[in-house]
């Protein structure tokens, strides 16, 4: 008989905390992660202010430092789940399977060892199955196996527009499971995707034909005001602006219809109020070439993809560090505005309920969306973990307080001395003009 409980998980290269809310949406109590970033520890810390953050380099931290914070005894935790550092393998660009950051991925397995939860789950780059790249992957698989963990083979690469998401974003993922434990299954898809031009993909089951699509750009976002006539969001990131009905889809991320699949605990905030939308300020020329792109092509020069309203979203990118090159990342342009798009645009359309803020700049907040896993897709996921762990998760029945908001106002300096790490501890950015 399966038990009435929630699981316990621990996050692992946590940024902002997509893959974290997505568990906590399956019936997770998620009670650590682990964060290097000072900055995205702190959004995640607004967000998650139940959970113990450790503000730390993977390759110096130990399992027992998790277990004494939480309280819990080796072999106690459930689930331990994170994507390591993706660049080396990214397949935007070159392929660095030398890359030392893939060292991480065996971090992320000797944390494993260390905790010893019943289950894990480890999220990558696609990019992870293919050429050079894939000897790191399976070393990682075989790894595995040598700590007593068995892995469903072969990895899947899973697509978030077949999970509910607006957006076409394909991540490997590998479900791990303690030796003589009940082996996971990757989630079925649970919708029809649309292509970008708004035509839906065949299902690979026959048998399904009653899905629906997955949400198109304008149900995701339609009901959000234009961020150009807030002259306020030239210098905040909010305002007091009360939003229409919109799509069912937009409802459940604003939080006015009930999600009977949705475990995560209920946050207190004010609906009135429009976050995540400072504004970008484009040159007459830029606004000239946006309105001139056509829906669904790439703006030449800027290389920006304009969204089509009734297709979905390309893959929204966190960039790359100035020493690889790139100092942001591509934005897409808005469907009906001459303008690239908010970072409460972009978390609509990784699946962000609208009560998770990010950090206030745009910098920060459109890599601390594209970084992270769309929760509905980790939601899926942590499903499937739950039922091979024989739990039925419980509904809570408290409301949760998010944290301070000076949490995300803080520069990389305040962040910092906060949780007590190097100043340099991430790279500094160089900056570049706006297009």
């Amino acid at each position: 008989m399966a038990k009435s409980r929630r699981p316990v998980g621990i996050d692992l290269f946590a940024g902002a905390g997509g893959l974290s809310l997505g568990f906590e949406q399956a019936g997770f109590d998620v009670a650590a992660s682990l964060e290097i970033d000072p900055i995205h520890c702190a959004t995640h810390e607004y967000n998650f202010p139940k959970t113990a953050i450790l503000c730390a380099d993977a390759t110096k931290i130990r399992g027992k430092d998790f277990l004494d914070r939480i309280g819990l005894k080796k072999g106690e935790v459930d689930v331990v789940f994170g994507g390591p550092p993706c660049q080396g393998f990214s397949l935007i660009g070159k392929r660095l399977s030398d890359d030392p950051r893939n060292q991480l991925l065996f971090h992320f397995l000797r944390l494993v060892d260390e905790i010893r939860p019943a289950c894990f789950v480890m999220e990558n780059v696609a990019g992870l199955t293919i050429g050079p790249s894939k000897s790191v992957l399976e070393a990682f698989l075989d790894s595995a196996t040598e700590i007593g963990y068995d892995t469903v083979r072969p990895p899947r690469v899973l697509n978030a527009a077949n999970y509910g998401v607006p957006q076409n974003r394909r991540r490997v993922f590998v479900l791990g499971f303690r030796r003589g434990n009940k082996e996971p299954l990757y989630p079925e898809a649970a919708t029809f995707a649309r292509n970008q031009d708004g035509t839906p993909l065949e299902p690979r089951d026959k048998s399904i034909v009653e899905l629906p699509t997955c949400p198109s750009v304008k149900e995701a976002i339609g009901d959000l005001p234009n961020i150009d006539d807030f002259p306020a969001l030239l210098e905040s990131d909010s305002v007091r602006h009360k939003l229409p009905a919109g799509s069912r889809y937009a409802r459940l991320l604003k939080c006015e219809l009930k999600d009977p699949s949705d475990l995560s605990y209920p946050r207190v905030f004010d609906r009135s109020i429009l976050t995540g939308s400072l504004r970008a300020v484009h040159t007459d020329e830029s606004k000239r070439r946006f309105k001139a792109t056509l829906h669904g092509e790439t703006e030449p020069i800027s290389r920006f993809f304009k969204l089509p309203p009734e297709g979905i979203s390309n893959t929204l990118r966190a960039g790359t560090p100035s020493n690889r090159g790139a100092f942001t990342s591509p934005r897409p342009i808005h469907p009906d505005h001459h303008r690239c798009i908010s970072v409460r645009e972009a978390a609509r359309l990784h699946s962000y309920p609208d009560w998770f803020r990010f950090h206030v700049t745009k910098w920060h907040g459109f890599r601390q969306v594209g970084n992270s896993v769309p929760p509905l897709l980790g939601r899926a996921i942590a499903g499937s973990v739950a039922r091979a762990l024989g739990i039925v998760p419980k509904r809570p029945e408290d409301k949760m307080a998010l944290g301070e908001a000076k949490l995300l106002s803080l520069d990389m300096s305040e962040a910092a001395e906060m949780y007590s790490v190097p100043r340099h501890v991430i790279e500094p950015r160089v900056r570049a003009s706006a297009p």
